[in-house]
């Protein structure tokens, strides 16, 4: 028996259309719970407000009409991670930080493990932009929604450079 999800939880499940997959958009009164990418469209309820607004700014984005998000978020986590993802929608558009910078600004070097945990809990990817933050020796290291998309994130944020004429 298949058990509707949001009606159980009080949320409301849109699905987008990005040009990287299908993006399940899940919000309550309150704000954004959750954007995920998800294989296939499963279904979808009229939208509440905030549901509206992520996919109207999730076109603006995806278009290069706004490069920040301004959607009230409903966070499910520990003061840790939300301090944790605080500090990653503060990584500007075009931008990336390391694991390390992040725990830095955490105020502790050593909580570098705790911050990569953080970040890949993190249920709101794109909006909370934890695919711009990349290894302390450059890698594109874990992403769960797929190093592939992650990389095309970031090129589409920060297109890489010519560096020849041919």
């Amino acid at each position: 028996m298949k058990i509707n999800r949001s009606y159980q939880e009080g949320l409301k499940t849109v699905y987008y259309n990005s040009p990287i997959g299908i993006i399940e958009i899940q919000a309550t009164d309150n704000g954004l719970r959750s954007v995920s990418f998800v294989e296939g469209k499963l279904f979808s309820e009229t939208p509440n407000a905030h549901n509206q607004l992520t996919v109207n700014q999730l076109d603006d984005y995806f278009n290069k009409k706004i490069t920040v998000f301004d959607i009230p978020l409903d966070l499910e986590g520990t003061d840790f991670q939300k301090r944790v993802w605080h500090n990653l929608r503060d990584i500007p558009f075009g931008k990336i930080k390391s694991y390390m910078d992040i725990a830095k600004l955490m105020g502790d070097t050593k909580a570098i493990r705790a911050v990569g945990t953080a970040n890949g809990s993190n249920k709101i990817a794109i909006i909370i932009p934890c695919h711009r933050v990349i290894g302390s020796d450059g890698s594109l290291t874990g992403y769960a929604a797929g190093i592939e998309r992650k990389k095309w994130l970031l090129d589409f944020e920060i297109p890489p450079t010519q560096t020849t004429l041919f």
